[in-house]
């Protein structure tokens, strides 16, 4: 009999992974914009583009905890099956 999973199905903390890597990339990307005023001597962007920087370590934090979910759901299905 094959496994239980489905080939489509996602894992317990992949969305969560998914989704940090997208929330960090945007803060990425905010970071790149505001950097970009400074090295080109032009009017730098208002203080909240700052704040959008910030996002990318949002983003880490939210892939790291997916990343502890699908090891706790492994360690559970390890133990299940022993």
């Amino acid at each position: 009999m094959r496994d239980k999973t489905q080939p489509n199905s996602a894992a317990a903390g992949e969305r969560l992974i998914r989704a940090g890597a997208l929330v960090f990339f945007v803060g990425a990307l905010a970071t790149l914009v505001t950097v970009a005023p400074l090295l080109l001597d032009t009017t730098p962007f208002p203080t909240y583009m700052f704040g959008l920087s910030m996002l990318m370590g949002v983003g880490f934090l939210i892939a790291g905890a997916g990343v502890f979910r699908s090891i706790a759901d492994g360690r559970r299905q390890a133990r299940g099956s022993s």
